[in-house]
């Protein structure tokens, strides 16, 4: 005889009790979906150049807030202490609370909105999936396939992020030396640099420098390379490899 004593699954919540049930969690969500508004209004200026500014600033400051809150879920209990800011700076999320607000006063460029949208983007896919989710199974599925699109790209994502945290550095120093960027700019980056190349969480910054030193060594060593070129090439890896952390 069956057993009509057992209980049936808890109903499933709707969006917006899912919405109001994980208030944090929501709060990033839309952070980094008004992220993404602001740097694809930025990327393409159909508002003309001075609107595009401030979005550019928009974005940044929206990123700050959402590496804020990520920061804080991480690491609730904040401790005035050497400990706790040397845990709190190999979050990736304090990287990118400290990359919003170098970046944010600067001379916006193309180049240092993509990892923030490109993160924004990334993080927030999942998120809307378990929306969808609280919506129906099988609801808006075109969202839904274009959001797993996003997620088997995701490593070539990163590879691209890490590819525009690398070349941003000597984006700093020409922005110095053409007037649009501060003394302090590039020292303060290089700071950036090397947090996100001893990351944990996140390899793809120092595999990507293994990767491009490889290649251009690959390429130098050619015989049609010119001797002079190759010896400048040899002497920028050097130097690019003392100023890399002692440690990982």
């Amino acid at each position: 005889m069956a057993d009509t004593n057992q209980q049936s699954p808890p109903p499933q919540l709707g969006p917006l009790q899912f919405l109001m049930s994980n208030k944090l969690e929501t709060a990033m969500w839309l952070s980094r979906l008004f992220t993404v508004y602001c740097s694809v209004m930025f990327i393409l200026p159909i508002l003309g150049p001075y609107a595009a500014a401030n979005f550019y600033q928009r974005a940044l400051l929206a990123n700050a807030l959402t590496s804020a809150l990520r920061l804080h879920q991480r690491l609730p209990r904040f401790q005035l202490s050497r400990a706790f800011l040397a845990q709190a700076l190999q979050e990736d999320s304090c990287h990118y609370l400290l990359y919003s607000l170098i970046l944010v006063n600067s001379y916006p460029i193309t180049m240092s909105i993509f990892p923030v949208f490109l993160f924004s983007v990334l993080h927030a896919t999942t998120y809307t999936k378990k929306v969808l989710d609280s919506v129906g199974p099988n609801s808006l599925m075109f969202i839904r396939n274009l959001l797993d699109k996003l997620t088997s790209s995701q490593q070539n994502i990163l590879k691209f992020i890490a590819c525009n945290e690398i070349f941003l550095m000597p984006a700093t120093a020409f922005m110095l030396f053409s007037g649009q960027g501060s003394l302090l700019l590039p020292f303060i980056y290089y700071r950036f640099l090397t947090l996100r190349y001893t990351s944990r969480r996140n390899p793809y910054c120092r595999t990507l420098f293994t990767e491009l030193r490889i290649l251009l060594e690959h390429f130098i060593m050619k015989p049609a390379c010119p001797a002079f070129f190759r010896k400048m090439c040899l002497s920028s890896i050097a130097f690019i490899s003392r100023l890399a952390p002692a440690a990982v």
